[in-house]
């Protein structure tokens, strides 16, 4: 039987990644205070910026219901393909859960929760296109994917924590300490969750190559197949010198990817946020 790759829309894959390993995209919701608009659709990060800017508050984001789940399962099954679908840690959302309750009302649906976001769900994303195109069965493509998910390493170094105060993800107190000493925080995701990990000090230019070097120098442990370069609203000019370290640092990977993060991750972290995602050995 056919195999359906589809992933709801934190997985922050460009529409040419998307068009290309032939992926279907369930879009999250995305509130702007009484206004509801489908993440990618109708709605886009510089929208959340805006909103944040006029009423000094986040939009808050919501996953598929069940019914939308159904919906596109129900689509795609009744083409005779399986299906195997992939969803922003269920610590995150409860995206997962409601595609869970969905797969049983439809049967044939493999849900793989990616302990992650952004590219590095999409890391699990494309994974799972490439088995497909290979002809491995739904079951093997979810097992395959769950596996390597625990061996994605997906981080950000984020200008300003003002959005992670705004979504109460840190109190005042650390907001205020740390707009005051500079202080760029690093967060990783771990087991399915953010945690704040290394902080770095200095203008956002030079702390995101910091952070770079403090990713890649040195590591023996990376798979070599395929890195993201994820951010939201950083210059052509940092994106190309991040490119250029990689280069320098791990000059054997076969795709080097920039992609903008979606509605997700601009609504917890803001603008300059930059990441390098990339998948561990075994």
């Amino acid at each position: 039987m056919k195999v359906k790759i589809i992933s709801d829309s934190t997985c922050d894959l460009s529409r040419e990644l998307i068009e290309k390993y032939d992926i279907d995209i369930l879009p999250l919701s995305v509130n702007l205070g009484e206004e509801t608009r489908k993440d990618g659709i109708d709605v886009t990060p510089d929208d959340i910026y805006d909103f944040v800017e006029r009423t000094g508050v986040l939009p808050k984001t919501s996953a598929p219901n069940i019914s939308d789940f159904i919906d596109l399962f129900t689509k795609w099954h009744e083409q005779g393909y399986s299906i195997v679908h992939f969803n922003i840690s269920a610590d995150f959302s409860s995206s997962y859960h409601n595609a869970c309750l969905a797969a049983e009302e439809v049967g044939d649906v493999y849900v793989v929760d990616s302990r992650n976001l952004s590219t590095g769900q999409g890391h699990v994303v494309l994974h799972g296109a490439e088995l497909a195109a290979q002809g491995k069965s739904a079951a093997e493509i979810k097992e395959s994917c769950e596996e390597l998910a625990t061996r994605v390493e997906a981080s950000f170094v984020v200008d300003s924590i003002d959005y992670l105060y705004k979504g109460g993800r840190c109190s005042a107190l650390a907001a205020f300490g740390a707009n005051l000493l500079k202080l760029k925080p690093c967060i990783e995701v771990i087991d399915g969750k953010m945690t704040p990990s290394k902080k770095f000090r200095g203008k956002i230019d030079k702390v995101i190559m910091d952070y770079v070097d403090s990713k890649l120098k040195g590591r023996d442990d990376i798979i070599r197949h395929r890195i993201f370069i994820t951010h939201t609203k950083c210059s052509d000019e940092i994106v190309e010198r991040v490119r250029a370290r990689i280069l320098e640092l791990c000059p054997e990977f076969d795709e080097i990817i920039e992609t903008t993060a979606g509605c997700t991750v601009t609504s917890h972290c803001g603008p300059y946020t930059l990441g390098v995602l990339f998948i561990r050995k075994k």
